[in-house]
C-alpha cells in the first residue's frame, strides 16, 4: 500500500508526514509526532482516553484516520498548557483530584476543554452529559465533575477581568 502525504497543524505546529492510509490518528500522533498523551484503550471508540480535538470537535482518535485530518488543526493534551502554564482544565483536574490512576485523564482534559468551548457555564447536570463519553473506572467521577465546573470558574474570571 502506498504511503499518503498528510500536511496537519498539530498544537500550533504544521507537520507533513508520509503515512499509510490506514493508519490511525491515535497511531499517527503517538509514533509519528511522539505525542503520548492520547492513550490507546479500548479501540472501539468506547473509552475516549484516546480524545482529542479536531478542528473544534471533540473526536475519539482511536477509529479517526490520521489521513483525514488533512488539513486540520488537532489539538492534544500537550498542547493545552502555554509557556508552562497549565490551562485552567488542567489545573481544575489539579485542584480537585480529578485524576487516580491517570489513564483517562488525558482523554478527560480534551473533553473537558471541548465541552466549555461549548457551553462555558454548565451545570452539574450538563457536565456529566457532556463527559459521559469518557470512562474512568477509578473516581467515580464527582471529583472530574468538580474539576469540569473549577475550570469553567476560573475561564469565566478570566473573560471578565479581560473584558
Amino acid at each position: 500500500m502506498s504511503k499518503k502525504i498528510v500536511k496537519v497543524n498539530v498544537n500550533g505546529r504544521v507537520l507533513e508526514k508520509a503515512v499509510e492510509p490506514r493508519m490511525l490518528l491515535v497511531h499517527f500522533l503517538r509514533e509519528e509526532c511522539n505525542l503520548t498523551g492520547a492513550h490507546i484503550g479500548c479501540e472501539t471508540s468506547h473509552c475516549g482516553a484516546c480524545t482529542v480535538d479536531i478542528d473544534g470537535r471533540s473526536v475519539k482518535s482511536c477509529t479517526h484516520l490520521a489521513v483525514q485530518c488533512e488539513g486540520a488543526e488537532v489539538l492534544t493534551v500537550e498542547g493545552l498548557a502555554k509557556g508552562g502554564v497549565l490551562h485552567a482544565v488542567q489545573q481544575g483536574f489539579y485542584q480537585e483530584h480529578g485524576l487516580q490512576c491517570g489513564f483517562c485523564t488525558p482523554g478527560m482534559l480534551m473533553r473537558a476543554y471541548r465541552l466549555l468551548q461549548e457551553n462555558p457555564d454548565p451545570s452539574e447536570e450538563e457536565v456529566r452529559a457532556g463527559m459521559s463519553g469518557n470512562l474512568c473506572r477509578c473516581t467515580g467521577y464527582q471529583n472530574i465533575v468538580k474539576a469540569v465546573l473549577h475550570a469553567a470558574a476560573t475561564l469565566r474570571a478570566a473573560r471578565a477581568a479581560a473584558a
